[in-house]
């Protein structure tokens, strides 16, 4: 009876993880509204969108926000910074190099 559920257990997570493969591959929406009213006056609506998919799918339908995101990656902040001083000196730099007059 052991060999038995282990047979299954192992035909249950291989249909898991091909459902999950499927998932980040193809993608996955799934949307809702959320919606409090009080004396048919509508207080506050929450929209709520959820994407799920692999980075891949995500970047070859245009979202890759989190590139650009500086608190999700390390260093990010520094870059920011050092981009920040060079068009600083660059701007400085066109400043004096503007004629008078």
């Amino acid at each position: 009876m052991t060999v038995d559920r282990r047979l299954h257990e192992g035909a249950s997570s291989a249909t898991l993880v091909d459902l999950l493969d499927r998932v980040l591959d193809k993608g996955l929406v799934v949307a809702g509204d959320v919606s409090i009213s009080l004396a048919n006056v509508e207080l506050l609506t929450i929209r709520i969108r959820l994407l799920v998919c692999s980075i891949d799918k995500a970047e070859q339908i245009g979202l890759n926000w989190w590139r650009y995101e500086s608190r999700l990656g390390r260093g990010a902040g520094e870059e920011i910074a050092r981009l920040q001083a060079r068009v600083a000196e660059l701007e400085q730099q066109l400043k004096s190099t503007k004629p008078k007059g």
